[in-house]
């Protein structure tokens, strides 16, 4: 397809731990903080079979999909941006979408902004 990216090593703080455990309490604003990448992802949870991800992101992800996963994305604060093929979609504080797997997509953010995630544990976030 060619939405497509080359495979290559991203530019991408991505951290897949789980950093807390049930009945801890997640900050995600003192994460957010401390974040001094332009990309960030922090696994906070696991709930069932899915984990809660945050995401601090400015710029623009590659092009990629998840053949067998959905992805949910939850704007806290700023705005994100999901090209779609033919389309993009715009989130503000409050708004979340679900995009379903073998959609291929890629996610921006103009300025800074802070999103959580929840998503399959298994997933590969970088796509199939």
């Amino acid at each position: 397809m060619s939405f497509m990216s080359t495979p290559q090593t991203y530019p991408y703080d991505t951290r897949l731990n789980i950093l807390h455990k049930p009945l801890e309490i997640v900050d995600t604003n003192a994460l957010a903080d401390a974040v001094t990448h332009k990309w960030y992802n922090q696994t906070l949870c696991q709930v069932n079979g899915s984990v809660v991800r945050l995401g601090v992101i400015e710029g623009e992800y590659h092009w990629h999909k998840h053949d067998d996963d959905d992805e949910f994305f939850y704007v806290v604060d700023g705005q994100l941006l999901i090209d779609l093929e033919g389309r993009t979609v715009a989130l503000a504080p409050g708004q979340g979408i679900v995009v379903p797997k073998g959609v291929v997509h890629r996610t921006r953010a103009p300025q800074r902004t802070m999103i959580l995630m929840v998503e399959n544990a298994g997933i590969v976030p970088t796509g199939d």
